[in-house]
């Protein structure tokens, strides 16, 4: 509910000054950090994910419906429903049915192979963090805050380095804390995670391109190379339309901070 509305939060504070905007900014940050710690604890230490509840792709538990099976429980291709398929003997004026073609037979059997992560109870889904990987989560989740903490700090000086290198560096060093604690505790280390947590790693790996978009380096760096691109583009068919989109978003990533925020 709070990362839904975070921007809306920070449009209203805006127009009572920047002391307020970016007060509000800290407690939406704060609250945010406080409910994911909670999740942390409530969760036996387990790291969190995005989104909190994922969904499988496939619910064992859930009965196939048999309006859509056959005889043998099996779901019938939508080739072989079709009457168009069917090849009519020129003599008899019988009609055979078409052989499936090998490609949709394989994907239609491939796609109904369970895999071992989609039986595993939702607890083995992810696996518990201790020591140096609680420490680096609870890093994760802290880090929004400190660095809008110095963000508040430095907000007359938007071109200073030091709130992005102290943000940008709690980042990739509780990233790199995780990654050795995994590969420690986890047997076969990396490759013995399971897909969620697959996923949710290579998604913070992601996650951090937005840093190019944020603080010092994008006043700095990333903006005047924008504008460059920008200016190249007009005048020229369809690149024009991508340069005035970009223009657009230019406006929020210059003035709100929740703009290019991931967490």
């Amino acid at each position: 509910m709070i990362q839904y509305t975070e921007l809306l939060w920070e449009m209203a504070a805006r127009r009572r000054g920047e002391k307020v905007r970016w007060r509000v900014i800290v407690l939406i940050e704060a609250a945010k950090a406080i409910c994911r710690l909670l999740l942390l604890r409530l969760t036996n230490s387990r790291p969190l994910v995005s989104p909190p509840l994922p969904e499988r792709e496939v619910d064992p538990r859930s009965p196939e419906e048999e309006d859509n099976s056959d005889w043998n429980g099996m779901q019938t291709p939508v080739s072989e429903k079709s009457s168009d398929l069917c090849w009519t003997m020129p003599r008899t004026g019988l009609s055979l049915p078409s052989l499936p073609n090998v490609d949709d037979l394989s994907n239609y059997l491939i796609s109904k192979v369970l895999t071992a992560d989609d039986i595993k109870p939702p607890k083995t889904l992810l696996h518990r963090v201790t020591g140096q990987g609680q420490f680096a989560e609870i890093l994760y989740i802290l880090r929004p805050v400190v660095y809008a903490l110095m963000l508040q700090r430095y907000c007359k000086d938007r071109r200073s380095w030091k709130p992005w290198l102290i943000g940008f560096g709690m980042e990739y060093g509780c990233r790199q804390l995780a990654k050795a604690d995994l590969r420690e505790r986890v047997a076969g280390g990396l490759r013995g995670l399971t897909g969620l947590e697959r996923e949710e790693l290579k998604k913070r790996g992601w996650a951090m391109g937005w840093w190019f978009m944020r603080g010092a380096f994008y006043e700095n760096i990333t903006k005047s190379w924008l504008k460059g691109l920008t200016g190249k583009m007009r005048g020229k068919p369809l690149l024009d339309l991508v340069g005035s989109v970009i223009d657009d978003y230019e406006y929020l990533w210059d003035n709100y901070y929740f703009a290019t925020t991931t967490l």
